[in-house]
């Protein structure tokens, strides 16, 4: 894992870009979902389509109300100074670069590989408080805290 200096408000800035970026293309495809629902012939023969779709409907709008969810939690998030974890750090491991922030998962940034996680996750909260130096086992994979940015 190379370490060069991370600018961590460009960290926090592409979260909130890559959850916008999410919302927009989600509601896109809502709204197609929604058009070509309309479209479909009024027959019987054709009900249990408009319905697949209307779930498929469903569940999109219940992912645009987690993402805002996210983008309301990412408000929450400030650049801590670096030290000890906590909302907001950049804590790299022997193992990964986790971004303690919102529940986002994988996302690559300036072309390494990165972990935005909840502070309430089981990982989140083994490294919450913590410092360079700690080691922990979570789900039998051993891990040390290298630096928190």
């Amino acid at each position: 894992m190379q370490h060069h200096v991370m600018d961590k408000n460009d960290l926090r800035k592409f979260v909130i870009q890559t959850i916008t970026d999410k919302k927009i293309r989600l509601e896109k495809f809502i709204n197609f979902t929604l058009d070509a629902s309309r479209d479909i012939k009024k027959t019987p023969k054709y009900d249990s389509i408009r319905e697949e779709m209307q779930e498929e409907i469903y569940q999109m709008q219940r992912q645009l109300g987690a993402l805002s969810d996210l983008q309301r939690n990412m408000a929450k998030v400030v650049n801590l100074p670096p030290g000890i974890a906590g909302i907001g750090s950049l804590v790299l491991t022997n193992k990964a670069r986790f971004y303690i922030s919102v529940s986002l998962g994988e996302f690559f940034y300036e072309g390494d590989r990165f972990y935005a996680i909840s502070p309430e996750s089981p990982m989140g909260q083994m490294m919450i408080g913590r410092q360079a130096g700690y080691d922990f086992v979570l789900n039998g994979i051993h891990q040390k805290i290298v630096e928190v940015l």
